[in-house]
């Protein structure tokens, strides 16, 4: 043993009487370094309660739990994330992968308390010293576990598509819906929004898997248009997606529409389950667009007998009359139908009811009856004027254009609105080689269009005049009715109550004119209820048939029982709405016709 041994226990005797190296209060005087990993903070506004960041935690540390004053509502679940210290291990891949990026860490590491259960809380919910803290960890800038782009949607371009009716969007390959769907984190905000409420996580979790089948299984649950809808939806799913709110949302709609093209028509036999056997019960359907169809195939599933009548001379409603075959192509459509029928579901075409077949017939000879018709009347413009020959009905010009007949709009077309069916008729009139202004009584962000609908319209080469409040439509000079001068007066917007959008209001003296060769009101619609007469005791208010909240039944008194949905009594007068009204009415009339109640 070496003498160097027995010498060194004796040397430390030497720092007896230097300086300690001891902290007197290491708590105070230790701060955790900028970036440090500590206790976890919330900004409880920003965050949606998406759960990924529960999903991700390899230690069960994270829980999502209801948060006081915090209701649900679409893209918000309303719970927020509780830690379990017990459980964390301060590894900040919540805080990495939070789509929103509310989650942080500040970088207090020191909290003392002898009960155990003050250790599991909801930061940004119940207050904590280090909330607010400027230091601490965040995920770095331009840094994203989760893929923020989503996978561009390839396009005809805008040259090529003016030129025809070929549809614009091409649709995913199988690449790029893999890579899509590889986006989705599976929170489930998007189906509260749903209308129709899709089981939209698991049918892209069959994309990514690669079977179809599952995929349209999922899809047939409760939306039976899938190659409509994959194609015209409006998508508030999309709004709600938690991946939105720090990037681009998860091309839901796109995605619906690749599994839907995916799978032959012929082969939808195999992959979605059979019906019911017969019931020996008979239900009538008024109106064949998606509200009615999608009633008749959930009680196909149940077993009874449907017939739907349609005055049209072909199936679709809306889908069909209203929609141009550049966003909904007719084979697709006809997919969607041509399933639903060949489930045994009848549909009488060129059956009006009212004029063709009384409503009280039906009474008579159905066990119940389902009413889905739309809204088939448009708005007229409410200036003087408005009867001019040139002032069309933007739903009848769509019509038409389905029909294959001559529009004869000439060469410069007014098209006044600012709704889906307003840009539908423009870009419609543009396709027939018009040059197209869109004049809108408010600003372009306040128009209800689908955003890409305005966005498309103008990459076409509509002009959009704003703040254009209509005055009047007089016959243009020389013109002999062939053309027309609409008059309108430039508005500025006045914001008059808080938290209300701003009315736009006129300028006094700047009124405009342009010459037209037709003018295309597309201001909105309205039913038509001729068809319904009092004796027949349906419940009308407000020009809509009065229902209940969830089985759409009328009470209507004597005979079968009376339904009604879609566009014909609710508010958002959209396809996937609509929908979910036949669902619904499905269910409630199937309850009633096995003796269950309405």
């Amino acid at each position: 043993m070496d003498i160097k041994d027995f010498i060194a226990p004796f040397a430390v005797w030497k720092r007896a009487f230097e300086k300690p190296f001891t902290v007197k209060k290491p708590i105070d005087e230790r701060p955790g370094a900028p970036r440090y990993r500590g206790f976890h903070m919330n900004d409880a506004d920003a965050c949606v309660g998406c759960g990924t960041c529960e999903a991700i935690c390899m230690n069960n540390a994270i829980d999502l739990v209801p948060a006081a004053g915090r209701e649900a509502k679409d893209g918000d679940s309303g719970l927020r994330p509780r830690i379990d210290y017990g459980r964390c291990c301060w590894c900040a891949l919540c805080v990495d992968i939070c789509p929103s990026g509310s989650l942080s860490m500040s970088n207090e590491y020191v909290w003392i308390d002898r009960d155990p259960d003050v250790f599991r809380y909801v930061p940004g919910v119940e207050a904590k010293p280090w909330d607010g803290s400027a230091l601490g960890y965040r995920r770095a800038e331009g840094y994203r576990l989760l893929d923020e782009d989503r996978v561009p949607m390839p396009e005809l371009g805008h040259a090529e598509a003016v030129a025809s009716f070929l549809e614009l969007v091409r649709g995913y390959s199988r690449a790029q819906a893999e890579k899509e769907a590889d986006r989705c984190v599976s929170c489930g905000l998007c189906i509260a929004s749903c209308p129709a409420h899709m089981d939209i996580p698991g049918y892209i979790k069959a994309v990514r898997d690669g079977d179809m089948d599952e995929g349209l299984r999922l899809l047939y649950e409760t939306n039976p248009f899938p190659e409509a809808c994959g194609r015209v939806c409006t998508h508030r799913c999309e709004e709600a997606c938690s991946i939105g709110s720090g990037g681009d949302p998860v091309a839901i709609r796109w995605l619906k529409r690749y599994i839907a093209d995916q799978v032959e028509l012929s082969d939808y036999a195999k992959a979605l389950p059979r019906g019911a056997a017969p019931s020996g019960k008979k239900v009538a359907i008024v109106g064949a667009g998606p509200g009615g169809l999608s009633a008749a195939y959930y009680l196909s599933m149940q077993g009874h007998a449907v017939t739907v009548f349609e005055a049209e001379e072909a199936a679709g409603g809306m889908l069909r009359y209203g929609i141009p075959e550049y966003r909904l192509p007719y084979p697709a459509l006809d997919k969607d139908i041509g399933y639903i029928e060949s489930l045994g579901v009848s549909i009488s075409r060129g059956v009006s009811i009212g004029k063709d077949i009384e409503l009280s017939k039906l009474r008579t000879d159905f066990d119940a009856v389902y009413l889905s018709t739309g809204l088939p009347v448009a708005y007229g413009l409410e200036v003087p004027g408005e009867d001019h020959p040139r002032v069309l009905d933007g739903v009848a010009v769509l019509a038409r254009a389905t029909r294959g007949e001559e529009l004869g709009l000439g060469g410069r077309v007014a098209v006044i609105g600012g709704g889906n069916v307003a840009m539908d008729a423009a870009r419609t009139a543009l396709r027939h080689g018009a040059t197209v202004d869109i004049l809108y009584r408010r600003r372009e962000e306040d128009m209800p269009a689908d955003a890409d609908e305005v966005r498309e319209a103008k990459a076409e080469g509509a002009r959009l005049v704003e703040k254009a409040i209509p005055l009047e439509v007089r016959d243009a000079p020389d013109a002999a009715g062939e053309a027309a001068l609409f008059i309108w007066n430039e508005a500025t917007m006045v914001q008059k109550e808080p938290g209300k959008r701003p009315v736009p209001e006129p300028i006094p003296g700047a009124v405009r004119e342009g010459r037209y060769d037709s003018i295309i009101a597309a201001i909105g619609q309205g039913p038509d209820l001729s068809f319904i007469a009092e004796s027949d005791g349906v419940p009308v208010k407000r020009f809509r048939p009065v229902v209940d909240s969830f089985g759409m039944a009328t009470r209507a008194a004597g005979g079968a029982p009376v339904f009604a949905g879609g566009d014909l009594v609710n508010d958002r007068k959209d396809a996937i709405s609509a929908i979910a009204d036949g669902h619904r009415a499905a269910i409630g009339i199937d309850r009633l016709l096995y003796g269950k109640g309405a």
